[in-house]
């Protein structure tokens, strides 16, 4: 690999001259700068990002860690996470799995946005001891390294509910999402309390993972226990309601959404809108959390003084839903 000595040496400089010349100083004349700079190309050199890092403590580059990108939940998040990021100056990297751990400890980057089960919050807790800037999106961490922008599940999950009791359902179930997961436990949490406020309701928790094929595995397991009676549920993302409704399309397609089964999903992707019947769903700016994530992370790094945010959720009614009296 080429390195600036062997530019210095073919351009008959010194190293600290190189060094000036490839970060654009003044103290070398513009003659000098284009003679090294051309020497530079010729030789293919590429300037060695981790050790200007060292030397500048920074990568202006930002990561990204998440659990695991399928679905359709995450290209919103980190398009609106991209445009902050951009507009700082900092570069954008995604990362899954325990092996991209170590970029925070080796300072590969300047900070972290996580939403991903796979790090322990004692982990977390002892990479902001050391001074890394980190925005959790998944957790509740005290720490002054530390911010946290947090979906209101609680809320979420609470119209969700109280919308399925309102309407008169008695029999209700949930779709949970993995069993690690804050905003599912949250979630379940909000929706236990409903039904406790609420006289004569019985709810069945379903374990879930946030994939479609956990919705098609609960709405078999929903009709046949249900066979001839009206229930109601609550799946913990979109895309397990989509599951259910392609799996009654499949097997049962005389069992009507919104008149024998209704069914409520959370996060509003786009293809809810196109479902038949319409899917009522829980309804929050994916791209917003992104953004305000990065904004947070930015403050960080620069010392500026955060406070903890919350994204704020609605509920969409759709026809997916309906009185149990219809029924």
């Amino acid at each position: 690999m080429v390195s600036i000595k062997d530019i210095a040496k073919q351009a008959g400089v010194s190293i600290s001259t190189v060094s000036y010349a490839l970060n654009g100083s003044p103290k070398v004349t513009d003659e000098t700068t284009a003679r090294i700079l051309a020497v530079a190309k010729e030789l293919n050199y590429i300037p060695n990002a981790a050790a200007r890092s060292l030397k500048t403590r920074e990568t202006k580059i930002i990561g990204v860690f998440l659990t695991d990108f399928s679905g359709a939940f995450y290209g919103d998040l980190l398009q609106g996470t991209k445009e902050i990021l951009s507009e700082k100056g900092y570069d954008l990297i995604v990362c899954s799995g325990k092996q991209s751990h170590r970029m925070l400890p080796e300072r590969m980057i300047d900070g972290a946005i996580i939403l991903d089960e796979t790090f322990g919050s004692t982990e977390l807790l002892s990479y902001a001891e050391r001074g890394h800037k980190l925005v959790v999106l998944d957790r509740e961490l005290q720490h002054s390294n530390i911010n946290q922008v947090l979906l209101d599940n609680k809320a979420g999950a609470r119209l969700a509910a109280e919308y399925l009791i309102e309407q008169g359902h008695r029999t209700l179930y949930v779709v949970t999402g993995p069993s690690g997961s804050y905003d599912s436990r949250q979630r379940l949490q909000a929706v236990t309390q409903a039904v406790e406020r609420s006289a004569g309701v019985k709810l069945t928790v379903i374990e879930g993972d946030f994939n479609k094929s956990a919705g098609e595995q609960a709405a078999a397991s929903i009709i046949a226990e249900n066979s001839g009676t009206a229930a109601a549920v609550f799946c913990f993302n979109d895309e397990m309601a989509i599951g259910m409704f392609n799996y009654l399309a499949a097997h049962h397609p005389d069992i009507r959404i919104g008149e024998h089964i209704h069914i409520v999903g959370f996060d509003n992707m786009e293809l809810a809108s196109y479902t038949q019947p319409r899917l009522s769903t829980i309804d929050y700016s994916k791209r917003k959390w992104g953004a305000l994530a990065a904004e947070q992370l930015i403050k960080l790094i620069s010392g500026d003084e955060v406070e903890h945010e919350r994204i704020y959720v609605s509920l969409i009614k759709g026809n997916s839903v309906r009185s149990a009296k219809e029924s």
